[in-house]
């Protein structure tokens, strides 16, 4: 059931210092690839990050909250190319929450780091920043990077009172639900 998953997930930014299993990468590449794309286009590409180094450098892609690449054991960084889907930045959306659901259900944690439209520290877009380190083509854009691990950090799940239950309405805006 995800809706007990959905209960319990929360961004984790610390992680345990142990690397995942094989069979655990396995499985939540598997669902990056079953993830639906507008159409069947398939506009995404994952390049999986478990290299300490490059992992450092990740951890620098922005100006401001994506440090803590640096201490996961493994990266998911998200791209597409936007001529092949008018709706790439949904489908990307759509495959990486289904990473972190997957994580989530494996034991992990996880964060999203948005790289679109965000800047590096030397001014330059932190998609260039990104594409230009890990050598992806010039017509490839970077949605966001993923970071994976086991939490080093226990958070609760929000509780349900909690839950902006007016952002909801029913048949038509600003109709009781």
């Amino acid at each position: 059931m995800i809706l007990p998953l959905l209960q319990s997930r929360r961004s984790i930014r610390k992680f345990e210092k142990r690397p995942l299993e094989p069979e655990k990468i396995e499985l939540l590449t598997e669902a990056l690839l079953r993830a639906p794309s507008s159409r069947g286009r398939t506009p995404w590409e994952f390049i999986l990050v478990d290299d300490p180094a490059l992992l450092r450098q990740l951890g620098q892609a922005k100006a401001h909250g994506s440090s803590f690449i640096a201490d996961a054991p493994l990266a998911v960084v998200v791209a597409a190319d936007p001529q092949r889907s008018d709706v790439w930045i949904e489908d990307c959306a759509i495959a990486a929450i289904l990473l972190q659901m997957t994580a989530h259900s494996l034991g992990l944690g996880s964060c999203w780091v948005q790289i679109r439209l965000r800047q590096h520290q030397s001014g330059r877009s932190s998609d260039d920043q990104v594409r230009e380190l890990l050598q992806l083509p010039a017509d490839q854009q970077i949605l966001a990077i993923v970071a994976i691990g086991y939490p080093a950090e226990q958070l609760p799940g929000h509780p349900r009172q909690t839950l902006l239950w007016e952002k909801v309405h029913r048949n038509g805006y600003g109709q009781d639900r």
